[in-house]
């Protein structure tokens, strides 16, 4: 039997959160979740909830207190709660594990059911995962059915598994998340209960941006503001994460702000500056094959992109495509591109950033050239030319033989990087955060040939943005003729970030 004093302390999640949780007791902003949600649990309305908090603001500490005070609520009466995350591992054991910890408490019991499933009394939580490989049918939700993380979990699958689970008990429903783009489970059910909100007064859709959290958490303020400036205001993962806006599923990577904020005001030039630090970045072509009766070309992008056929009538091996050289923008195919940054270490000292500021200074482009010569060419540039503290390297296929033998001529200073869809989304992400944050400028207009394939690039590049755990970024340009060689080449930029540019001390015994 409960005590009088937990009976009565259930009826209030705040009481009850700040009495058996005091560590952990619930702030404003999640207790009037919480509260809403309950009411429709034990009243019986099954109605359908939208949350959605900003990064790290304690979503999952409110569900996990607001399972555990409904499996208390229906201890003796019985009921069940059916929780879905995106995967089994790690979001439905953590989801789990955290339940567990809370009805640990002395004033709780929780006794093991189903490896799924904790039990108290004759109230249940289980945690399913909406992987498609999952069989997750069969099972009954009678008090509340969850779905966090709905911005990864897919409509259909939700539509057809896991919603008739709490129909016949006309089970309240949560989707918890953050906001992606306009195509998700989650943002679906907000569109949908907004709409309902609107015209019956009840609520549904609960939105808490960082400023609200910050109000409660000032060092969480204080971490995002950081976090603002490290990556810009408008980057997706800081308008998703903390603002709560919805990006476009497709479109144009760099529009016209974003573009205008990558043009700087300093001038290219041709060599390093005693005193300064220089990188390079390069972007290696696939590997080509020539076909001598049709002249027709082929280049293996691999991970990059698909086998494309090309025609290239002013295609000739060993050719180098320099400034001014005339060769038209049509004409060029996969070939290797070379970036050149100078590296400002001044922003090391700024506490928000920490972060150097990336500079553009030169760009070279070679098209056909066979990789022995682009290997006496990179390694001179780097060496005597600019002295570059680092060279990053596209090792991805082919490229990888050249970073092997530009890794032994320059000991300890060449980064390999391979691309997969995978590593390709996160430097695109990455990359973006340079660019948001101020953090790289490409020297003034020049009007050289290579300076002006490289804007043409950086506009007709697009965009894909993929729903699911992963959040894909697609993106490159689907133009033949122009290619994206030069723009990869300087999105390479972002592997640099991630190297430890603090200053070396020596310290003696």
């Amino acid at each position: 039997m409960f005590d009088a004093r937990i009976r009565e302390l259930i009826e209030d999640i705040a009481v009850f959160s700040g009495f058996v949780w005091p560590q952990w007791r619930l702030r404003g902003y999640q207790v009037r979740v919480a509260s809403e949600i309950t009411q429709s649990v034990v009243q019986g309305e099954g109605r359908q909830f939208a949350v959605v908090f900003a990064r790290q603001s304690g979503k999952d500490e409110m569900l996990a207190q607001l399972e555990a005070s409904l499996m208390l609520r229906y201890n003796l009466r019985g009921g069940s709660i059916i929780v879905v995350n995106p995967t089994l591992r790690p979001q439905g054991i953590i989801s789990k594990r955290r339940l567990a910890e809370r009805i640990g408490d002395p004033l709780l019991r929780a006794h093991p059911g189903e490896w799924y499933t904790l039990r108290l009394g004759r109230a249940s939580c289980s945690f399913l995962t909406a992987h498609r490989s999952a069989q997750a049918r069969g099972e009954t939700a009678t008090l509340m059915l969850a779905c966090n993380e709905a911005q990864e979990v897919s409509p259909s699958r939700w539509d057809a598994v896991f919603d008739p689970m709490g129909a016949a008990s006309h089970a309240t429903q949560l989707f918890s998340g953050t906001v992606w783009t306009s195509n998700t489970l989650l943002a679906r059910q907000m569109a949908y209960l907004g709409e309902l909100e609107r015209k019956d007064g009840k609520k549904r859709v609960f939105k808490v941006g960082w400023e609200e959290v910050a109000a409660h958490v000032p060092e969480y303020g204080e971490q995002v503001r950081s976090r603002i400036a490290q990556f810009g205001r408008d980057h997706p993962f800081i308008r998703t994460e903390y603002f709560l806006e919805e990006l476009d599923a497709e479109g144009q990577l760099f529009g016209p702000a974003r573009r205008a904020q990558m043009r700087g005001y300093h001038p290219r030039q041709r060599s390093a500056t005693p005193g300064r630090v220089y990188a390079l970045l390069v972007d290696v072509a696939g590997a080509e094959e020539e076909n001598a009766e049709c002249g027709v070309r082929s280049a293996e992008l691999g991970e990059r992109g698909t086998r494309l056929p090309t025609l290239d009538p002013h295609y000739s091996a060993g050719s180098w495509a320099t400034p001014n050289s005339g060769t038209p923008h049509s004409a060029l195919r996969d070939a290797t591109a070379l970036t050149v940054v100078e590296v400002d270490l001044t922003g090391l000292d700024d506490p928000l950033v920490m972060r150097p500021t990336y500079r553009v200074v030169d760009r070279r482009l070679w098209v056909g050239t066979p990789h022995p010569q682009l290997y006496a060419a990179i390694a001179d540039l780097a060496r005597n030319v600019w002295a570059a503290r680092h060279v990053v390297v596209d090792a991805t296929g082919v490229g990888a033989g050249l970073a092997g033998f530009l890794g032994q001529a320059l000991k300890g200073r060449v980064v390999p990087f391979v691309f997969s869809s995978q590593s390709k989304s996160q430097l695109g992400w990455d990359f973006l955060g340079l660019v948001e944050s101020g953090r790289y400028k490409e020297y003034v207009e020049d009007g050289e040939s290579d300076t002006g394939l490289f804007w043409t690039q950086v506009e007709a590049c697009g965009s894909q943005v993929g729903s699911g755990p992963g959040k894909l970024l697609r993106w490159g340009v689907k133009d033949r003729a122009t290619h994206d060689d030069l723009l990869v080449s300087a999105a390479l930029c972002a592997v640099l970030d991630r190297l430890d540019w603090r200053p070396r001390v020596a310290r003696g015994r």
